[in-house]
C-alpha cells in the first residue's frame, strides 16, 4: 500500500461546547472551547503571533481566535494546541513556525477549507470528520501537501525543506506540491544605514518544474520527502520507533479529548 512522508499537522468538534481539561505537571494553560474560529487552548512554555503576518510579533495567548494570513511562532520547550469549530484539534512543538492560510470550518451548505503553511517544525492533527463529508484539510510544507478528512497524523519540516509523514489513524493523501505557498517574511528590523548596491541585471523568466506525486497512506503508514521534493517510498512504521515525549503527549491529549466529547452536550 502506497503511503507519504511531508510535513508540515486539528481538531473540530460540531456544534459541542466542551471544556478542555489542562494542565500537565509541564505547567498548560487552557480554557473552554466554543464555537468559531481557530481558538488556541493550551499554551506550554511561550509563542509569538503576527496578526495578518504584518507588523512586529507579540505573546500569543489562550483564548486568541487565529484567521487567515496569522503567523505563529512557538519559542524553545513550548507547545500550543488549537481548536477548530468543527472539533479538529491540531497541535505545534517547540521551534515550529506556521501560518494561517485559511480556516472555513464548513457547514451544512459551504464546504469545509481549513489549510495551514509550516515552515518548519512539527505538527500533530486530530481532524474531525467534515459535514457530509464534503470539504479539505491541508498541511502544506514547502514541496509537499497532506490532505485529510478524519484522521490522526503528524508532519515534521525539516531547516532543509524534507519533511516526514506519519499517519496513525484513517488515510492521508500527501502529494508534491506543484506550487509552494509563500514564505512569510520576518518583520522587518531599524538598523544602522547600509550601503545600497547599484542596479543588477534580472535574469529572464524560466520554467520551475517539479515531480508531481500522490500517495495514499492508510495507519501506522510513513513517508519521508525529500529537499528537493522527490518523496522516498513509504513504509510501515512500529510504535516502539516512534516514542519520543511529544508523541506521548499528543496521544494523551487525543485520549482526554475523545472523554470530554463523549461527555460533551449540545449547546442549545
Amino acid at each position: 500500500m502506497k503511503k507519504g512522508y511531508r510535513i508540515g499537522g486539528w481538531v473540530l468538534a460540531i456544534c459541542l461546547v466542551f471544556w478542555v481539561t489542562a494542565a500537565t505537571a509541564q505547567g498548560t494553560r487552557t480554557m473552554p472551547v466554543d464555537r468559531g474560529g481557530a481558538r488556541v487552548i493550551a499554551i506550554d512554555g511561550s509563542a509569538q503571533v503576527r496578526i495578518g503576518g504584518q507588523g512586529a510579533p507579540r505573546a500569543l495567548k489562550v483564548g486568541e481566535r487565529l484567521a487567515g494570513a496569522d503567523e505563529i511562532a512557538t519559542g524553545s520547550r513550548s507547545r500550543i494546541e488549537m481548536v477548530l469549530s468543527d472539533g479538529s484539534r491540531v497541535r505545534f512543538a517547540d521551534n515550529t513556525r506556521f501560518r494561517l492560510l485559511e480556516v472555513e470550518p464548513g457547514s451544512q451548505s459551504r464546504a469545509r477549507s481549513i489549510r495551514f503553511n509550516v515552515i518548519i517544525g512539527r505538527v500533530w492533527a486530530n481532524v474531525a470528520r467534515a459535514i457530509g463529508g464534503k470539504g479539505r484539510f491541508e498541511m502544506m510544507a514547502e514541496n509537499s501537501v497532506a490532505g485529510v478528512r478524519g484522521t490522526v497524523y503528524r508532519m515534521d519540516v525539516n531547516e532543509d525543506k524534507s519533511n516526514l509523514v506519519r499517519v496513525y489513524d484513517g488515510t492521508v493523501h500527501v502529494s508534491g506540491s506543484a506550487e509552494a505557498p509563500p514564505t512569510p517574511q520576518a518583520p522587518a528590523v531599524i538598523g544602522p544605514p547600509t550601503k545600497i548596491e547599484g542596479p543588477k541585471s534580472i535574469p529572464g523568466p524560466r520554467v520551475v518544474t517539479m515531480e508531481e506525486w500522490v500517495y495514499i497512506l492508510k495507519s501506522m503508514q510513513q513517508i519521508v520527502v525529500r529537499p528537493d521534493g522527490t518523496a522516498e517510498k513509504p513504509k510501515d512504521f512500529k510504535p516502539e520507533e516512534d516514542r519520543d515525549p511529544w508523541v506521548d503527549w499528543n496521544k494523551a491529549r487525543d485520549k482526554e479529548a475523545g472523554k470530554e466529547g463523549a461527555n460533551a452536550a449540545p449547546q442549545p
